[in-house]
């Protein structure tokens, strides 16, 4: 017999807090669980073990859609790990894009921030090219 517990204890155990367990529940990321006679959730360690998953996967940056699909081939034993490594591979070019993108903006802004002179004049490079059009 497995060990079930309550909401705020999977919660803690996962790293997750309870508002998320119950959201990751209602999108179907997590299978229906357990209930008490009284109603209240009890999680087993299946449970606890899928919203590891789940963090996991989103403090890697995976959106809710990638992870529901990660979840399913995760579940699917008889997976192909093509079909996780496409996921991945399109999830890494999407972070690489963000990332140079990030990077131009900074170049950019630390190029304006090093032509302003920062002192009582008016005249401020920074603003002239934020109000370009």
């Amino acid at each position: 017999m497995t060990v079930q517990v309550a909401i705020g204890e999977a919660a803690r155990l996962s790293g997750v807090s309870a508002r998320m367990v119950r959201h990751y529940e209602g999108l179907g990321l997590l299978p229906a669980v357990a209930r008490t006679d009284s109603g209240y959730r009890q999680y087993g360690e299946a449970d606890v073990h899928s919203l590891r998953f789940i963090k996991r996967s989103r403090d890697l940056g995976f959106s809710m859609e990638e992870i529901a699909e990660l979840v399913g081939l995760w579940h699917n034993r008889r997976r192909a790990s093509s079909s996780v490594k496409r996921i991945a591979e399109k999830h890494l070019g999407e972070l690489e894009q963000r990332i140079a993108d990030m990077q131009s903006m900074r170049n950019t802004l630390a190029h304006l921030v090093h032509c302003c002179h920062g002192d009582a004049r008016p005249d401020c490079p920074i603003l002239d090219d934020l109000g370009k059009t």
